[in-house]
């Protein structure tokens, strides 16, 4: 599939600007939306769009909302999910609502273009060598109890049964990758 049309929804406008000109670089005509109401803009206007970068977290919105309304009106265009709050339960929210595949930030271009062409299916699951950390299962809970709860954090932490300030805070603590790994 050739990408030639391409939409990134990004609330960093340094990060978008930069993508976008990465992009173009590679021949392909992008436009850049910072939140929810400028992508729902971009859609009614655009006559084509071959693939969708969405950040999961956009301010007050949440890129995974963006899935459904895309693929409504480009039922083959091809969505990525870009965020800094990697998980599984982010992962499998984003393939279950249509997404084509995802990716934790900072990625290259290089490594977005080649998410957005790989096909999903032909990749073997990668299951880790050791089993995850207390840290990693933690962080996995609050992420599905979030997308449960579509991004509302009071409502997800009265679920958690711990105060919003709280899982602020945590959310804000969010685990590195070396953090992942288990003790030995």
């Amino acid at each position: 599939m050739d990408i030639e049309h391409l939409l990134i929804v990004e609330d960093d406008d340094l990060l978008a600007r930069q993508t976008a000109r990465a992009l173009e670089r590679h021949g392909i005509t992008v436009q850049v939306a910072h939140n929810h109401h400028e992508a729902s803009q971009h859609l009614n206007r655009s006559e084509r769009l071959d693939a969708a970068v969405l950040d999961q977290n956009l301010g007050q919105d949440n890129g995974l909302d963006l899935i459904a309304p895309i693929l409504a009106r480009f039922p083959d265009c091809r969505v990525l999910l870009l965020t800094g709050y990697g998980s599984i339960a982010a992962a499998v929210a984003a393939t279950h609502r249509g997404a084509h595949n995802y990716l934790t930030k900072p990625a290259n271009v290089t490594e977005i273009l080649a998410a957005l062409h790989m096909d999903p299916a032909s990749q073997p699951p990668t299951l880790p060598e050791t089993p995850p950390s207390l840290q990693r299962l933690e962080w996995e809970h609050i992420q599905r109890t979030l997308d449960a709860h579509d991004g509302n954090i009071s409502r997800a932490a009265q679920a958690l049964g711990i105060h919003r300030r709280t899982l602020q805070r945590r959310l804000k603590k969010r685990p590195s990758a070396s953090n992942y790994d288990r003790e030995r």
